[in-house]
């Protein structure tokens, strides 16, 4: 709302395109203005004056040159948008000077001509427009007041207003002397009798986008939001703001969409004051922001807080610093201080607040993510920091954009909560603390049998098909199901992947024939490996020159040190069910019910597979849509599995057989390996019998796990002194 204004200059406009109702949504230029005052307190009307535009491309539609009668010979004569402004301004200053009024509101027939056409041509081309274009009243709205069964706004003409009231339309030939004509008498007739209106309702358009925070208990208007498409990646939300220039987008509601790598996709939610603008935002559909073009769709109030909504209390502190310029910076060392970034963005870029203008990105448990994002008090500050992208900070470069409240929401919610995965139903309550032993074993069989490929340094968007191209008439020898994508521990691909062939022979062929073979623009390795290889890699080993190094793993706190025997078949590992979490499953499946052996006695087990039910899978997962179709879950949950084993007496040792597992603690923090076989020494241990446990942040925990040939050898151990 603004006060009440005893002056008003109707003011009416034409462009190169589409005019009426589509005026401005084929993104063409201004040519023709014409405008006239009118005094509200004396009822009186001032010259009418009418100027053509020169635009950048005189090429006329079809429509406008049948409308307006205009050709491009005399558009080439007329003046530029800046200069005719110019001239407006200083002709409509004058003829007020002479009225004795010194102040002014436009007037226009619907808000298209400002909203749709003025501002956003002003903004691509750098025009600073005068004060008045910033405020105007809509006559469409202001007749309404008076006339409300005239019909809906959005649905009342000039001429249908005319009607209504009795008002004979003015008869002049020239486009746009008509139309100022006709408003001028629709004007005058409604501030007499029995009107006597008053032009106080104002509408305004905002001079610049306000950041803010978004809480996810705020309530949006599901008919107030847009999802914008295409956007360059490096946009940011001011860039935005300029795209819709001459709407009025919501406090803080431009939110930047990220991929799963945390980087932005080209898309942003963008949510306006009202529908009235979000549908004007919605006919700005394939226009253009710089050389590329932006499309414009309709999209919901939950889409948008599923974006922008945030409910840490940390952030909204952050963010509560209004008129602030925020900067994502990425890539920071995990051991950086605020003292550290302080230093390096220099004297030339002062932090608002110092330290409190800082807020580092972690994961749930306190580790750094290396991101952080950081409020400046000017645009000059913002860009001194944006000077040092690529800079070092310790040994790492850091990347710096420019970011948005919104942004700042997305990552910490990406960070601090569940990845945005779908997920399998979690395993059915245990009925038993025993584990059954499965009739039909969906297992993936481990061995020595070189069998496999590990395809390593794939492109991150290589799909099963892409594989399946790059390996050619090899594809006829893979094993059913026998295609393993590596993910990482946030759900995204990490470049790798496992085939399992039918045999050691078409292994070595594809690794001969395929090794550095190009996959989109980069080449790949490929190398012959063994499924117990494979096994360990995914389940978060590594495979170097010094072998196999298992992965990290936590247990719960066993008894004293337990034996338990297993036979001396294959050691048997279970598909992703049963070994990974289900929460890293990207596609559920329908878990199949376990099947009983009739002895319901506790089964004897592998090291492997008592390993793996209780590992802290931190590495790398297998993606489920092609890994082995047959699935099954235990009926037991990893901690009883180990609550069991440990649970039987220390004489009740299992029947003997040729194999023991045995579980050793109290080992100094910086024993290996090495020093755990060297103590055993005359055991004929392996490598790949000693597994070294670690804590919940990835330390050793002074136990390990070691597999010993027989059961006598395993009591023998069981008086050695380290």
């Amino acid at each position: 709302m603004a006060s009440h204004s005893d002056t008003l200059v109707v003011f009416f406009g034409a462009t190169a395109g589409a005019n009426g109702g589509k005026l401005g949504s084929d993104e063409r230029e201004l040519i023709l203005l014409v405008w006239q005052i009118v005094d509200l307190h004396e009822n009186k009307v001032g010259k009418l004056q009418r100027t053509l535009v020169q635009p950048d491309s005189a090429d006329l539609s079809e429509q406008c040159k049948e409308e307006t009668g205009l050709t491009a010979e005399e558009l080439c004569k007329a003046e530029p948008l800046e200069s005719v402004l110019q001239q407006f301004h200083q002709s409509v200053s004058a003829e007020l000077k002479s009225l004795g009024r010194s102040s002014y509101t436009l007037c226009v027939d619907g808000p298209l001509l400002i909203r749709q056409v003025l501002h956003p041509e002003a903004s691509k081309k750098n025009l600073v427009l005068p004060e008045c274009f910033y405020t105007f009243v809509d006559l469409k709205k202001e007749f309404h007041k008076c006339c409300p069964n005239a019909g809906p706004v959005k649905d009342l003409t000039l001429t249908s207003m005319l009607d209504y009231v009795c008002i004979p339309a003015a008869v002049e030939q020239e486009a746009g002397l008509r139309e100022v004509k006709n408003m001028v008498l629709l004007i005058l007739h409604l501030l007499v009798e029995p009107y006597n209106h008053k032009f106080s309702t104002f509408e305004t358009v905002n001079y610049k986008f306000e950041s803010g925070a978004c809480s996810k208990t705020e309530a949006v208007d599901i008919e107030t939001v847009i999802r914008a498409r295409g956007l360059p990646w490096q946009s940011s939300d001011q860039d935005i703001a300029r795209f819709f220039k001459g709407l009025n987008i919501a406090k803080g509601g431009v939110a930047l969409c990220l991929n799963a790598q945390g980087r932005r996709n080209g898309e942003a939610l963008v949510r306006f004051i009202n529908s009235e603008h979000r549908d004007m935002a919605l006919d700005r559909h394939k226009h253009h922001m710089g050389n590329r073009y932006i499309e414009v769709y309709k999209a919901t109030g939950e889409e948008f807080l599923k974006i922008a909504g945030g409910t840490s209390n940390e952030v909204a502190q952050f963010l509560s610093k209004e008129n602030q310029v925020i900067i994502r910076m990425r890539g920071l060392p995990f051991t950086a201080t605020p003292q550290d970034v302080l230093g390096f963005l220099g004297p030339d870029s002062p932090v608002t607040d110092g330290t409190e203008g800082l807020l580092f990105v972690k994961y749930p448990d306190g580790r750094p993510t290396g991101d952080a994002f950081v409020l400046f008090a000017c645009e000059e500050y913002a860009q001194n920091a944006l000077k040092k992208h690529k800079q070092i900070l310790g040994k790492r470069y850091i990347e710096l954009f420019r970011s948005t409240a919104a942004e700042v929401q997305q990552v910490l919610n990406r960070y601090m909560s569940t990845p945005l995965i779908s997920t399998l139903p979690p395993p059915p309550p245990p009925p038993m603390v025993s584990v059954p032993v499965l009739a039909t074993p969906p297992f993936i069989t481990t061995g020595s049998m070189r069998d496999c490929i590990r395809l390593r340094g794939l492109p991150y968007t290589a799909a099963i098909e892409d594989i399946l191209e790059f390996m050619g008439e090899h594809t006829i020898d893979i094993k059913p199901h026998g295609v393993h994508m590596v993910l990482n521990q946030q759900g995204r691909p990490s470049g790798d992947a496992f085939i399992q062939m039918k045999s050691a022979d078409h292994a070595f062929m594809v690794a001969q024939k395929c090794h550095k073979k190009m996959m989109k623009d980069r080449y790949v390795e490929v190398f012959q490996c063994s499924t117990e290889e494979m096994s360990f890699v995914l389940m978060g080993g590594t495979l170097n020159r010094s072998g196999l190094s298992p992965p990290p793993c936590k247990l719960p706190c066993l008894s004293p040190p337990t034996y338990a025997a297993f036979p001396a078949t294959p050691a048997m590992l279970p598909t992703e069910a049963a070994l990974y979490q289900p929460p890293l499953l990207a596609t559920p499946r329908t878990p199949q019910a376990p099947a009983h052996n009739p002895a319901p006695a506790l089964a004897y087990y592998s090291p492997q597979l008592y390993m793996n039910m209780n590992m802290s899978y931190t590495t790398y997962y297998p993606s489920p849509p092609v890994s082995p179709s047959a699935m099954s879950y235990f009926a037991a949950p990893p901690g009883s599995v180990a609550a069991a084993v440990a649970a039987q007496p220390a004489p009740a040792i299992l029947p003997p057989q040729p194999g023991a597992l045995v579980r050793m603690q109290g080992l100094p923090y910086n024993a290996g390996v090495k020093d755990i076989l060297s103590f055993f020494q005359g055991y004929q241990l392996q490598a790949d019998s000693v597994l070294m446990l670690y804590n919940w942040s990835g330390q050793r925990s002074g136990e390990a796990l070691v597999t010993f040939p027989s059961e006598k050898a395993a009591r023998r151990d069981f008086t050695c002194q380290w």
